[in-house]
């Protein structure tokens, strides 16, 4: 192809938008004029079912929910009255709570102005604070954001400590649907552990967000937590960035989240036009779609060219993985779907995997995300600017994917900022909806996820189970601990005994290390 047909195709399939400053570039990948007619019929029910989503039609059959999280940014559009004002009421409460902090107006038992926050959640209830964190966080405004996301022990013991000059300051974030997951619930009872033994208040430095009447809710209205926010049941964690998960750390740390919010609404407004070619996520899904061959079977590498967004690819990989990754279609037909994404920042990847996606394996599409205006404080020096070398390092590496003959596509924003950041989340998501919508899968249920944590919860029973039988002193061999047990999980045994014995004196694995069923385990008395 020559320029010139290059050029055309570019102007053909680029989408626009001066409002928000944004341009969708497709020309690159696998998509031609005429998919827009043979998918039509394809985006007209894949438009309907995203409508009656957002009327309140149950879309998480696995849980029996609805799927708002497209109400978050703009009230009006959720089904019922009475939605539309909690939304709009926990918006404004979020707003006033973040002034009063930032203010000094609410302050600890001591009454002491708040400096830190230490924020514990997993999954989208970490990832969707870092990124805003990452995102919009300036030296001298607002508060400094922490993050506990793992039950790493080594981890939880730095974090924790990381904190201890400012603990007297700083604010304790637990996010967590019900408030029985297992990770935010140990985060959350070391946190109150390290708290308490240093001889603080922990009620007084502590917030919830969490559902009406969980767990977690309970706990913190009895022991009159500082504050409460909800995190609707119609609102997944993936999804939740635009509710009090992403406005609470960005009211803290000083960000605008009108701006964010109207950004994702003026987006998702956008996303909603039912015409392929004017809308970006239906363009973005068809790229998505016939890239792969409707099967994933390329990668998504995402390289966004602002180290603000240097944790936008891990973002990514929940959405995307987590909505799209399902062994059974809707109608219980075997289909292994998803797409795989990964991803760094450019201009690092020039010097790390671009050498493999110029040469190696095409099995992957790459997404550029390219910001135009510079910060004015970076001026030229010895007739270098920096911002021009970093487009000079994306459009180069472009090119050179292009003349390779590997696909790609280019999202830009004018500016970056709170509103650009929102309509980028909002058309990833609507993007993961319709794709969904493409190979006929439910983008908002996690039965892996589930399995996985049900699987997790038999372990840690068949270890206290363990404990409990080897309270008798007695010297058992795994096959005598299994059959007492009335299980089939040597494996399982010997791994826990394996980690126990290297935490505790109390427990020994005497024996052959190399043939684990001559080992003999016992466990230390201490009368």
């Amino acid at each position: 192809m020559n320029n010139n047909d290059k050029w055309k195709r570019y102007c053909d399939l680029l989408f626009s938008d001066d409002s928000l400053g944004f341009w969708l570039d497709i020309s690159r990948m696998d998509v031609e004029r005429k998919d827009f007619e043979l998918f039509k019929d394809h985006y007209s029910k894949a438009f309907e079912s995203l409508a009656s989503l957002e009327n309140g039609s149950i879309a998480n059959i696995d849980e029996g929910r609805q799927v708002g999280h497209y109400w978050l940014r703009n009230p009006q559009v959720a089904p019922s009255q009475e939605i539309s004002d909690s939304i709009a009421k926990e918006i404004q409460d979020i707003s006033k709570f973040g002034s009063s902090i930032l203010k000094g107006d609410i302050t600890n038992s001591d009454d002491k102005k708040f400096t830190d926050v230490f924020w514990i959640g997993i999954g989208g209830s970490g990832l969707g604070p870092l990124l805003i964190k990452e995102s919009f966080k300036k030296d001298s405004i607002g508060l400094n954001l922490h993050f506990l996301d793992n039950v790493d022990p080594e981890g939880i013991s730095h974090k924790l400590n990381t904190i201890l000059p400012t603990i007297d300051t700083t604010l304790f974030v637990v996010v967590s649907k019900s408030g029985g997951t297992p990770e935010p619930l140990i985060g959350m009872e070391q946190a109150m552990k390290f708290v308490n033994d240093h001889n603080k208040e922990w009620a007084s430095r502590a917030i919830a967000i969490t559902s009406k009447g969980s767990k977690l809710d309970c706990l913190a209205v009895n022991e009159n937590w500082l504050d409460i926010f909800d995190l609707p049941d119609w609102v997944g964690g993936r999804t939740s960035i635009t509710g009090a998960v992403g406005l609470l750390p960005a009211v803290l740390i000083g960000a605008d989240v009108n701006k964010f919010l109207d950004g994702a609404s003026q987006m998702d407004a956008l996303t909603r036009v039912k015409d392929i070619r004017n809308n970006p996520a239906a363009l973005l899904s068809l790229a998505w779609y016939k890239s792969g061959n409707g099967k994933g079977t390329r990668d998504m590498v995402v390289l966004p060219y602002r180290d603000r967004l240097e944790v936008f690819s891990r973002y990514l990989q929940q959405l995307v993985m987590e909505s799209l990754g399902k062994k059974f279609d809707r109608n219980g037909k075997q289909v292994n779907q998803g797409i795989a994404v990964y991803g760094n920042k450019g201009s690092t990847d020039q010097h790390a995997y671009v050498q493999q996606l110029r040469d190696g394996v095409d099995n992957f599409f790459v997404s550029f995300i390219e910001i135009l205006q510079d910060p004015d404080e970076i001026i030229e020096v010895k007739n270098k600017r920096p911002g021009d070398y970093l487009s000079g390092f994306l459009q180069g590496t472009r090119s050179a994917l292009t003349e390779g003959g590997r696909q790609n596509l280019t999202i830009t924003f004018k500016s970056f900022n709170e509103s650009s950041l929102g309509a980028l989340i909002a058309l990833f998501e609507r993007t993961v909806s319709l794709y969904a919508e493409l190979i006929n899968v439910n983008a908002y249920n996690q039965p892996g996820v589930e399995a996985g944590k049900k699987a997790a919860n038999n372990i840690i029973k068949l270890q206290q189970d363990i404990e409990d039988l080897l309270n008798d002193g007695k010297q058992r061999t795994l096959s005598d601990i299994n059959n007492s047990l009335s299980t089939d999980s040597t494996e399982s045994i010997y791994l826990i005994l394996r980690k126990l014995s290297e935490n505790s004196d109390q427990y020994s694995m005497n024996g052959d290390q190399a043939n684990p069923d001559k080992l003999i385990i016992s466990k230390l008395i201490f009368k």
